[in-house]
């Protein structure tokens, strides 16, 4: 009898009245398509034309989000992974994913996202709202991880750096980026939460395709469980806004295209 005391009320502080589930962690994977163009290497200045000239990189990556107390944290999950470095005409290139470390806590109440960063080896926190983006149901259902979901899709208008390699040397530019979104979210689970797009859906956001395919998150796992306690702001960073951020990383590129000859990072196709 006491067994079974315990697992109802345990059960209780996990579930609504209408038993719909408040709290949890969701274990997602994200799969990254990235592309390297590669100029006056080999083939000489029409290099830049050839299919060949190309460097193509999937990565996939886990990721974790807890949700509870009207708030939700996403941050990666640490995995032991051997270095991957392409070597193109005695040059060895790095493969790295600018901001694989970085962690975004939101509070749903509050209409506030705080963001911490990477990008070369130092910390940003980066406080904002919500931005909402216009989101269209299409009707389309379908089923993740035994939960009905449904369809909405919308497009983000923005900008994204682009890498290539000229000569041997780096550069990178920041090129127009229109984003074609596609995400399944279930109202069994009537929290705002997700991978990305947070506190803009009323349900749990169980996947994502971004731009067919060049990043796509997919949920490997839900759990009623999770450590409510570790749902906080980070802080360990310099606090910037997104301007002062953007221009600092402006400035740590240009340096790294002065001084990393030889070594450069990969860059998302899409965010």
């Amino acid at each position: 009898m006491k067994k079974i005391i315990f697992t109802l009320a345990a059960g209780g502080c996990l579930l609504t009245a209408n038993g719909q589930q408040q709290q949890g962690r969701v274990l997602y994977e994200r799969t990254i398509q990235m592309q390297m163009r590669m100029m006056g290497i080999g083939a000489g200045a029409s290099a830049e034309a050839e299919p060949d000239n190309l460097l193509p990189h999937s990565r996939k990556e886990k990721l974790e989000l807890l949700f509870g107390n009207g708030q939700s944290l996403r941050r990666a999950v640490e995995e032991d992974a051997p270095e991957e470095i392409a070597d193109e005409g005695g040059m060895h290139i790095r493969m790295m994913v600018v901001g694989n470390n970085d962690v975004s806590y939101t509070s749903f109440s509050n209409n506030r996202v705080v963001e911490q960063r990477e990008f070369a080896a130092k910390n940003y926190i980066i406080t904002d709202s919500i931005h909402r983006l216009n989101w269209k149901m299409t009707g389309e259902t379908r089923t993740i991880l035994n939960y009905p979901c449904q369809q909405a899709v919308t497009q983000r208008i923005g900008k994204r750096l682009m890498s290539t390699v000229e000569n041997g040397q780096m550069k990178s530019r920041e090129v127009a980026d229109t984003a074609n979104i596609t995400v399944w979210f279930t109202l069994a689970i009537p929290v705002p939460a997700g991978p990305d797009f947070q506190g803009q859906l009323p349900g749990l956001i169980l996947a994502i395709d971004i731009n067919n395919g060049a990043t796509v998150y997919q949920a490997l796992e839900v759990s009623p469980v999770a450590d409510l306690a570790a749902i906080r702001e980070p802080s360990k960073g310099k606090k910037v806004t997104e301007e002062q951020f953007n221009k600092e990383r402006e400035k740590l590129v240009a340096e790294m295209q002065r001084n990393g000859r030889g070594m450069m990072r990969a860059t998302r196709i899409a965010q």
